[in-house]
């Protein structure tokens, strides 16, 4: 018997439906679907709380060819979760931009470098459009972290793209605006994603 259909079993064995099991474990109704459907598995926290709950083993839950596919799921479960934190710290980062001076300002002749805040001998419509795009990347990363256990389809999906192309338009404002120092950091920023989503693949 599979552990989607033995989950089924010991679930209806106490008179539980897929709902309250899945208050019991702290997990979402579609979880507890997908697993007794043979969707999906759960993760090795979800496995030892299902064989507390239910007084079974894990070995009674599962098959050898089955405790390999979880291992390999939770594996791939943990390396998102590291990808998305990496990756929402990175965005999180350009908040520097605000305090050092990573943009060049001409005065007197000279190029000085000064921070964004400090940014003042340029075109306005220039100015404006540094903070929104540096905003846009600090908001999204506030978002990739907060936003860790999100199942939803949409954003499991393109959350990194999404980063990969604010990341991009920046980059490629700062080449054309001639910034070079904050061209370089997100040149890093950005060769540092895409390396973690080739490493991924």
């Amino acid at each position: 018997m599979e552990i989607h259909e033995k989950l089924q079993e010991l679930r209806k064995q106490k008179g539980l439906t897929q709902e309250e099991l899945a208050e019991v474990l702290y997990v979402s109704r579609t979880a507890i679907s997908k697993w007794e459907s043979g969707r999906g598995y759960p993760n090795i926290d979800s496995l030892k709380a299902i064989s507390r709950f239910f007084g079974v083993t894990i070995d009674e839950l599962l098959s050898g060819d089955e405790v390999l596919t979880i291992a390999e799921e939770d594996n791939k479960q943990k390396e998102k979760h590291f990808c998305g934190l990496v990756f929402g710290l990175l965005d999180l980062s350009v908040i520097m931009f605000f305090f050092l001076p990573f943009f060049g300002q001409k005065e007197n002749g000279t190029i000085q470098g000064v921070s964004l805040l400090s940014l003042s001998k340029i075109a306005p419509y220039l100015r404006t459009a540094y903070y929104v795009v540096v905003i846009g990347i600090m908001v999204y990363g506030i978002l990739t972290l907060t936003l860790q256990n999100c199942q939803k389809m949409f954003w499991v999906r393109n959350k990194n793209q999404i980063s990969l192309i604010l990341n991009a338009v920046a980059l490629l404002m700062f080449i054309i605006s001639s910034q070079p120092y904050a061209a370089t950091f997100l040149f890093i920023f950005l060769t540092i994603k895409v390396l973690l989503l080739i490493k991924r693949q």
